[in-house]
């Protein structure tokens, strides 16, 4: 134990610097349906190559792609990480961050990471509230800003079904009464179904959609570890889609093997549900890269086991060849490390092409990769309802000359007006992505 403490301690008096491994791929080498995926590199002490969270200085702005342009919808928020349009145009934002894990990642790799998620921004304490944003004169700036609800427990997805408003905290899925237009709801939640959480809790963001016609609920449930090293017993129902039916209040697993799922929307063509994974860590620079996928019902993905199919992951033990043989291979790969959480298809948008048709992804950013990678809002384009050809960097700009984080991406959206919103929790700000003045004039003339 002398030399990783020694060389723990080294890290953290250095500034967290990376340690000598480096990636040998480009993040685009890591990407699209078929990403290469060269021989694990394990390393004594992980690479950590932090990006520290600064924060935008007045005017700064991310850069948007060529066509459109960026503006705040509203700043000054507390750690905003998912956002939700109501229909009359409401935007809810969840302010939040994880809550007291006082078993995840102890002795010297936790308090290695403990310092890692504070450089990185994520380390303040959970505000516990979600945020009602209004625009009614429609400029593009929230003019309206109201505690919608307070008082949960590390909250993160959101989805309406009728009145009823359901909400994913970190222990449990809650169910508010919604009237159209309220800017505060007082009711006393209904808990729905109990969600794995306890005190290590390591993915603790639980997210949560309905199904097209709100019978039913999926909500997901990252892993209890990077790869099961907290025993496979820590978890039971973990790394997985939960499918709830919210009238019955029963679950069942919808499909499993996803180590952190995170963000999910339908697909408008083909009608599949897709989410956003964060793959594992530690074993190089250029592994495993993160993915998007359709999920299929009663599907494994491989973790702990394997990545990206059937590749062996073999630091897990014990291994299990026949779930391995049954693992299945994501649709499309969004580069390794680049934390990719928030996702939402284009439902016809206002932005130009090549932004109609596709899927926006918001990538929260490295710590294990060097160089860093994500720290942007990608879009892919799809066809006949499958991803086709190179993402497209909708929002970029986020790390500074100096490698800082001036702002991390987390959930996306659109809004009523055809604009995509994107949550930014480390510069605390709801950015609004729309048509160039330019573009927008030219779609409106006869």
């Amino acid at each position: 134990m002398r030399m990783p403490h020694y060389a723990a301690l080294l890290l953290v008096a250095g500034g967290l610097a990376a340690c000598s491994e480096s990636a040998h791929l480009y993040v685009a080498d890591g990407t699209g349906p078929s990403p290469q995926l060269p021989e694990p590199n394990k390393t004594l002490i992980p690479t950590v190559n932090i990006a520290p969270a600064v924060g935008w200085t007045r005017g700064d702005k991310p850069v948007a792609a060529p066509g459109t342009q960026v503006q705040a919808f509203a700043e000054g928020l507390d750690h905003p990480r998912w956002l939700y349009v109501l229909p009359n145009g409401d935007v809810l934002v969840a302010e939040t961050n994880a809550p007291p894990k006082p078993d995840d990642a102890k002795g010297i790799k936790g308090w290695v990471m403990k310092k890692v998620m504070s450089r990185a921004g994520a380390a303040v304490p959970s505000p516990n509230r979600i945020i009602l944003l209004r625009d009614a004169d429609h400029d593009g700036i929230a003019e309206t800003r109201t505690v919608f609800l307070a008082n949960l427990n590390s909250p993160f997805g959101i989805t309406l079904v009728g009145n009823d408003l359901y909400v994913a905290d970190t222990d449990q899925l809650l169910r508010f009464p919604y009237q159209p237009g309220e800017t505060s709801i007082s009711a006393a939640p209904e808990k729905i179904v109990d969600l794995p959480a306890g005190t290590i809790n390591h993915h603790w963001t639980k997210n949560v959609v309905a199904s097209p016609d709100g019978k039913k609920l999926y909500v997901t449930v990252g892993s209890n570890s990077n790869v099961g090293e907290n025993g496979l017993e820590a978890e039971a129902g973990r790394a997985a889609i939960w499918e709830v039916d919210p009238a019955s209040k029963t679950q069942r697993e919808f499909a499993s093997g996803l180590r952190n799922p995170n963000g999910m929307d339908w697909e408008p063509q083909t009608g599949k549900l897709w989410v956003a994974v964060n793959e594992r860590d530690e074993i190089g620079s250029d592994l495993v890269p993160d993915y998007v996928t359709s999920v299929q019902d009663g599907a494994f993905y491989g973790w702990p086991y394997s990545y990206y199919g059937q590749h062996v992951d073999n630091r897990v033990t014990p291994q299990n060849p026949a779930k391995v043989a049954s693992a299945i291979s994501p649709d499309y790969a969004v580069g390794p490390h680049t934390a990719s959480l928030g996702l939402t298809f284009a439902a016809g948008n206002s932005l130009p092409a090549p932004f109609r048709h596709g899927l926006f992804i918001g990538q929260h950013g490295s710590w294990n990769r060097k160089p860093h990678s994500g720290y942007k809002v990608l879009f892919i384009p799809f066809v006949n309802g499958q991803p086709q050809g190179q993402p497209i960097d909708l929002l970029s700009g986020f790390l500074n000359q100096n490698e800082e984080a001036k702002g991390r991406p987390v959930g996306v959206t659109e809004d009523k007006q055809g604009a995509v919103l994107v949550a930014d929790d480390v510069g605390n700000v709801i950015w609004r992505v729309t048509a160039a003045t330019s573009e927008r004039q030219a779609s409106i003339k006869p």
